[in-house]
């Protein structure tokens, strides 16, 4: 049994506090009442000591008092809800825990809900923010994400500059012919005094990269796999070597909020790491000459099956283009973590991805590649394939998050890959998908969670149809 909850039948202090006042009564006063001294209804009263069963019984008896009313569903409900709200991490510094909550809900009840109340707010107030933002009614500047999103769009994924200069130092690195990870650590130690460490998790307290300035060291978490390592010591690089490049490329563009600047610029470092890693003319021949096998791809430049799908959508150099990919990345919820289309696929803004796509199916057969044919209510047909991977670091009880990727193109260019060999696009049969709920139209479809917005809904309690929803095109 939980300790607090064993407590709560015998610290009933705020109850009895309430049961003397709404009497009109002095503690000496009631000390007489019940034979006990004014000095044992204060320590009472406090919380300072127990009610013993002698004293519930003088109480029922010297005041007629039901004793279910000094533990209350009330106050059960309260200690629930306290504890709940102290779970939150807005109150992870406070250091605030299941005790402090029960210790709140029986020595200040009036206090407690009052707390609760307070965390009540603010929960609707970050709820209707989500909203607000979703719907697009939270200013110009209400969601940076959806800005640096649409700034990568605005440039297909691709940045000559940031590609070209990336390209220059992947050349100087395998100059000497050492793995690129020894080759970069050459480099912070020869150009920019900085010592690569690799570190214990202890040590790193969370943090997979930290730069050290001061002690001149560039501490990497030993959790990190070789293919992390490499990708943070290029992000760091880039930080450094390429920021000319990186706030000339962000500045060009216009931002409504300082956050859609940030994450740009952030998104540019992150694409320069990958360019070091995989630059763009090696990158290239390797995914032609491989057939876009992802996982080849990766064997060949040490990177992980993400790095390498989220790469294959920047190739668009003029006159050197790849096939055009869309890439999409979803937890198991559905939730779109990331989203690269170029022109190529035309993802909605808000909401999930299509249940019937079969990047969710991939939470059922990790790291197996799926692929499947897609076609929107527009009719336009797409190839893709899908594959678990895992975030976060390595080791036992290590954080980590277990997400899907999805690498499509166009139906005409799945030729290109070897995930369609033998396969005729014109004869393929293909899953009718939508891009979400909201926004697709299609009258049978089992999975639909939502019915379109601007549908008029028709409701017949006579009939069941296969679809949960029946809405009319009028």
């Amino acid at each position: 049994m939980d300790a607090g909850r064993q407590r709560r039948k015998l610290y009933v202090g705020p109850q009895v506090r309430r049961l003397r006042r709404d009497r009109g009564l002095t503690q000496a006063q009631m000390a007489g009442d019940l034979q006990i001294s004014p000095s044992y209804v204060n320590l009472i009263e406090r919380n300072q000591r127990p009610v013993s069963a002698d004293i519930l019984i003088r109480l029922s008896s010297v005041y007629g008092l039901d004793l279910s009313h000094l533990a209350t569903a009330d106050s059960d409900a309260l200690f629930s809800e306290l504890a709940g709200a102290f779970a939150d991490p807005i109150f992870k510094n406070a250091g605030a825990s299941r005790e402090d909550a029960f210790d709140l809900a029986a020595g200040n009840p009036v206090l407690g809900e009052a707390v609760a109340q307070l965390y009540r707010a603010w929960r609707s107030a970050q709820t209707e923010l989500v909203e607000a933002r979703a719907a697009g009614r939270g200013g110009a500047d209400a969601d940076p994400v959806e800005e640096a999103r649409a700034f990568l769009q605005a440039n297909r994924n691709h940045f000559p500059a940031i590609d070209a200069a990336a390209e220059r130092i992947a050349g100087e690195l395998s100059a000497d012919g050492t793995s690129l990870i020894d080759a970069l650590a050459a480099r912070f130690a020869g150009r920019h005094r900085y010592k690569v460490r690799i570190l214990p998790d202890e040590l790193m307290t969370g943090a997979y990269r930290r730069l050290n300035r001061h002690a001149g060291e560039l501490a990497l978490s030993e959790r990190l796999d070789n293919a992390s390592r490499v990708f943070q010591l290029a992000l760091q690089l880039s930080l450094i070597e390429l920021q000319g490049a990186l706030d000339q490329t962000v500045n060009a563009a216009r931002f409504t909020s300082d956050g859609g600047r940030r994450l740009s610029r952030a998104a540019l470092a992150n694409y320069a790491a990958a360019a070091i890693m995989m630059p763009y003319e090696a990158f290239l021949n390797a995914a032609k000459s491989l057939k876009y096998d992802v996982e080849a791809i990766g064997r060949r430049f040490g990177a992980s099956f993400e790095q390498v799908a989220h790469r294959l959508t920047t190739m668009q150099r003029p006159g050197a283009e790849g096939v055009a990919f869309f890439f999409v990345r979803v937890d198991a919820a559905g939730n779109m973590s990331k989203r690269y289309s170029g022109d190529v696929f035309p993802f909605a803004r808000f909401g999930g991805s299509c249940p019937l796509w079969n990047i969710h199916e991939t939470f059922r057969l990790p790291r197996r590649i799926l692929t499947q044919i897609i076609a929107l209510p527009d009719g336009a047909r797409y190839f893709s394939i899908a594959r678990t991977v895992q975030g976060g670091a390595g080791g036992f009880n290590a954080p980590s998050a277990e997400r899907a990727v999805a690498l499509g193109c166009r139906i005409e260019d799945a030729g290109a890959l070897i995930y369609a060999q033998g396969l005729d696009p014109e004869r393929a049969a293909a899953t009718p998908i939508g891009l979400t709920c909201r926004l697709c139209e299609r009258i049978d479809c089992a999975a639909r969670a939502y019915p379109p917005p601007k549908r008029r809904l028709v409701i017949d309690e006579q009939s069941r149809l296969a679809a949960p929803f029946s809405f009319a095109f009028d």
